[in-house]
């Protein structure tokens, strides 16, 4: 195949360390002959925007805040922005904050949606993995608040999990059939709560098959830092104790990946 073969779109708001260590990682693990990459900046006016503007191997847009924006409606219409950017095959939703892992990442990915013409889409509903007795816990909590739900007689799909219609391919790594895309006119930001919820739907009713890969597996390949932008960015509206836990946790994940030995590594910057 001549030219790239997919799209990566990345959002970015105000990160820079974070928003360095995600492109340095995907530049060293990935041919850049295969990939677009577009960076769509949400009005950071700050270290991030001026990092994503010296790279000459991205495709940078600078996106302009509408007056309606909030964080989930400015992430979802800035991938909207780049999908007017997109001619390859395949498209893929990504985060600043997560990060590929090892070189396998993307043919792992690509063998996952070519398995069958009918797969429209592939990727995770939460990419984390937690310890068994954590998982037990929240199985636990939520066969709990079902027979609570029961009892006062809500909807059991309010549950959290138990609806299959709720969950869909979380925009932090999640990849698509351009084409299908453009032929059902679908767009990110068709929901304003969440990126990608109603596409993933419609993508369904449509009779497609949209792939949930489990953490454990995708996780060999990426691994995604949840909520870290609201995490260093307070005015998003992260509570106190959720960040507070989140810096701990953003530490740990870094350590464990010698990120600073990445960080320091300004030749992947380069083409």
């Amino acid at each position: 195949m001549s030219g790239p073969e997919i799209s990566i779109l990345i959002p970015n708001y105000k990160t820079p360390d974070i928003t360095r260590l995600c492109m340095r990682l995907l530049r060293k693990h990935t041919d850049p002959a295969r990939i677009h990459v577009i960076a769509i900046d949400n009005g950071s006016a700050d270290a991030s925007l001026d990092y994503l503007r010296s790279l000459t191997w991205i495709d940078l847009i600078e996106r302009q805040p509408e007056p309606d924006d909030t964080p989930s409606l400015s992430h979802s219409r800035a991938l909207d922005l780049a999908m007017e950017r997109v001619d390859t095959p395949l498209v893929l939703s990504f985060h600043t904050d997560t990060f590929v892992l090892n070189s396998r990442w993307l043919d792992f990915l690509i063998q996952q949606i070519g398995r069958s013409d009918d797969i429209a889409g592939v990727g995770s509903w939460k990419l984390e993995s937690k310890p068994w007795h954590k998982r037990l816990a929240k199985n636990v909590e939520r066969h709990l608040q079902s027979i609570w739900y029961r009892l006062v007689g809500r909807d059991l799909s309010l549950v959290e999990g138990t609806a299959a219609h709720r969950k869909y391919l979380r925009s932090h790594c999640a990849m698509y059939r351009t084409d299908l895309l453009r032929r059902y006119g679908l767009t990110f930001s068709a929901d304003r709560d969440t990126a990608g919820r109603v596409m993933h739907q419609r993508l369904v009713e449509a009779g497609h098959r949209m792939v949930f890969l489990p953490s454990e597996v995708l996780g060999r390949y990426v691994v995604h830092l949840n909520h870290a932008t609201m995490v260093i960015n307070p005015e998003l509206g992260a509570r106190k104790g959720s960040i507070d836990k989140g810096l701990k946790r953003i530490r740990r994940v870094l350590d464990d990946m010698d990120a600073e030995a990445v960080l320091a590594d300004d030749s992947l910057d380069r083409p």
